[in-house]
């Protein structure tokens, strides 16, 4: 069974996007280099500014992160990440299949032929995810489902990309998660340009 790993770019105050989910120079990173990521689904970002030109990435951090996507099998989303992408028009960019926590069903008439799988709560979507994943890497997105799948002891490894800006306030990393985990030392640290790429594992007690 492959590993659950949360992922996200972040600030270094913590933060993923502003109140209104706005991510600012957060993703800069992804479109200011000279290597291009390939074999990904989507030319799209949380911004939209891939579009038709995809990823280009400093060539430290397409080297990190071109095997990272490549060991990927699902993502998993929370509802609200879902509806400001739109699940990416039904085009994640990566992985085989996406798996939504959302206690509404998928809209009716989205992109029938998507793999995308609506799940209620989140012991049930990291199953789903793992079962459609097999020996591969369910991706977990951070912010509020992603907290609540730390909470529920699901994850096996943390990876952010931090991005050197403070938001002050917004959407946190860890979502509305106020307890408290003990991570190990990270096993990689990535010093791209203008992103630093860690990677923790989940201590257990």
């Amino acid at each position: 069974m492959g590993a659950v790993i949360m992922h996200n770019v972040v600030s270094v105050d913590g933060f993923i996007a502003d109140h209104d989910d706005g991510v600012g120079p957060l993703h800069d990173w992804y479109f200011s280099g000279d290597t291009r990521l390939t074999e990904t689904g989507a030319d799209a970002g949380h911004d939209g500014r891939a579009e038709g030109g995809g990823f280009k990435l400093s060539r430290v951090s397409a080297a990190y992160v071109q095997p990272m996507w490549e060991s990927i099998g699902v993502i998993v989303m929370g509802r609200t990440q879902f509806d400001l992408v739109n699940g990416w028009e039904g085009r994640q960019p990566t992985g085989d299949h996406v798996v939504v926590v959302s206690h509404r069903p998928k809209p009716e008439g989205w992109h029938p032929e998507a793999s995308y799988h609506f799940v209620d709560g989140v012991e049930a979507a990291i199953e789903k995810a793992q079962e459609l994943a097999g020996d591969r890497v369910v991706a977990v997105s951070a912010g509020e489902a992603g907290g609540q799948i730390l909470a529920a002891g699901l994850v096996d490894e943390v990876a952010m990309d931090v991005v050197p800006v403070v938001f002050g306030s917004g959407k946190r990393f860890f979502g509305s998660f106020d307890g408290q985990q003990l991570l190990e030392d990270p096993h990689v640290v990535v010093q791209g340009n203008r992103v630093l790429h860690l990677r923790f594992k989940v201590r257990r007690s």
